[in-house]
């Protein structure tokens, strides 16, 4: 069960509260507060860490995981990706599906966990996860999930701010701990895998936005060989 937004289309809308959400609710009432909070939660313009290592890829599927309010899912549908946006934010789809639609790119969302999305496996040349994207799980189902969404050939990368894993909850109830780390998945991989980046670097990080004080980036791309 997925909402089909084509930007562009005098059809598109965005989702609603009896969309079909998949997930647990209690994360999606909790994210809709985070992003209601606020006009705009993010900056507005794409991850630079996702920037630089799509340089050198040929555009196919990519899953956006955690999408937010669609920024590096419009900056992919305009570089000639095919998108598909995973969010569990109802606030920050409509908002996505509008930037998207204000850039006249089309962009397939779908409003559920990961875990729960039932996407076809095998099927993205590339996954991408910005930050904390992404909740544990105790039998790391969406470590899993994850890995099991790249194509034979195609690319996994993760990215999260560099320290976060030892800062505790912060006063509004969010704690890193909770959330998937490139270094969780980094210990699933097998021969099936190669990695090409396992790095923390300086931060190249857009102006404004929630996290903007970040100086340092922890990066794992990895690719499936088969």
């Amino acid at each position: 069960m997925t909402d089909n937004i084509a930007a562009g289309s005098p059809a598109s809308d965005a989702p609603t509260a009896a969309d079909g959400y998949l997930g647990d609710p209690a994360v999606r009432e909790e994210w809709d507060n985070r992003y209601a909070d606020r006009q705009q939660l993010w900056s507005g313009r794409p991850n630079g860490a996702l920037v630089a290592e799509v340089a050198g890829l040929t555009p196919g599927r990519v899953l956006d995981v955690g999408c937010g309010e669609g920024a590096d899912a419009v900056w992919l549908a305009r570089g000639g990706w095919d998108v598909t946006a995973v969010e569990v934010s109802g606030v920050a789809l409509e908002r996505a599906a509008g930037h998207a639609r204000d850039a006249g790119v089309a962009v397939h969302w779908v409003h559920a966990a990961l875990t729960e999305a039932a996407l076809p496996p095998a099927s993205f040349d590339l996954v991408s996860a910005q930050y904390p994207a992404l909740l544990r799980t105790p039998d790391a189902a969406a470590e899993r999930a994850l890995l099991a969404a790249v194509a034979p050939g195609g690319v996994l990368l993760l990215v999260h701010h560099a320290g976060m894993d030892t800062q505790q909850a912060d006063d509004g109830g969010f704690d890193p701990a909770d959330y998937v780390w490139p270094s969780m998945v980094a210990d699933l991989l097998d021969d099936d895998w190669e990695v090409e980046v396992d790095e923390q670097r300086p931060r190249v990080a857009p102006d404004g936005g929630a996290g903007a004080h970040h100086t340092d980036d922890v990066v794992l791309r990895v690719r499936r060989l088969r």
